[in-house]
């Protein structure tokens, strides 16, 4: 803002390098000076500055035209894995549920106006994209966002949903702030979520918030499958219970 003092300890040339990373995806795996420059609103020069550090220090590769981003990025997202013990805590369970619905499950934080996939257990690919650890989707129309959506404050929940421009993905997705407001309020009341064929046309997915033993929602974790095998009533009916009792098995475990 105009007549703001600037803060000192804020290194904006770090948060333009972390905005270079983060423009890479599946999608732009390798991306020109100008498309970088696009994708994160910085000028010509301060994307080619940070792409060449970024190439200097081995975090990424020039071929003359592209960069791409190389293997060594992955121990920026190894450390957080590594110093944190949900992750390891949510595995066994998620295994353990998988195996009983033979479906697939997933642990997931919020990140933004996205979901981040922490854990995974994997029956079947019920997706076109593959998930994994690391992985990030839509929050406003994935069971999991919600789940996590609803237990913020309204007004931080809105915000987060509008900073992600939310657009339809199939015919069935919510995009009406005032609509999905309305659904984060309920999920809020009933205590899950269920999304049918919002994210991809197809797939159902149930989901529950994480407690800590403070009562905070800290992750969500959901079971995912294809609506050729099961309604929304029937996947409440058979995962809701044990999935609400694996709740309460991790809440005392969580920090």
């Amino acid at each position: 803002m105009a007549g703001e003092a600037p803060d000192r300890d804020h290194m904006a040339a770090l948060e333009k390098g972390l905005a270079v990373i983060e423009c890479f995806d599946a999608a732009h795996d390798k991306l020109t000076i100008a498309e970088v420059a696009r994708a994160t609103d910085l000028s010509r020069a301060a994307a080619r500055r940070c792409l060449l550090t970024l190439t200097r220090i081995g975090y990424a590769e020039f071929d003359g035209k592209f960069f791409r981003l190389t293997p060594r990025v992955l121990r920026l997202g190894h450390a957080w894995l590594a110093s944190t013990a949900l992750p390891q805590l949510v595995q066994p369970f998620l295994e353990r549920l998988s195996e009983e619905m033979h479906e697939s499950s997933s642990a997931s934080l919020l990140d933004g106006h996205e979901i981040v996939y922490i854990a995974r257990s994997a029956q079947r690919r019920i997706m076109s994209v593959g998930l994994s650890v690391g992985t990030h989707l839509p929050a406003f129309c994935t069971s999991m966002g919600r789940v996590l959506l609803a237990w913020r404050e309204p007004q931080d929940a809105q915000a987060r949903i509008l900073a992600g421009k939310p657009r339809a993905l199939t015919p069935h997705t919510v995009t009406d702030i005032a609509a999905l407001m309305a659904i984060l309020a309920n999920i809020r009341q009933q205590g899950h979520c269920i999304v049918d064929q919002e994210l991809e046309l197809g797939l159902i997915s149930l989901a529950v918030p994480l407690f800590n033993a403070r009562g905070e929602a800290v992750a969500a974790f959901n079971i995912s499958g294809q609506i050729q095998r099961t309604s929304p009533q029937q996947m409440a009916e058979r995962f809701l219970p044990r999935m609400l009792a694996l709740q309460a098995m991790l809440r005392p475990l969580i920090t």
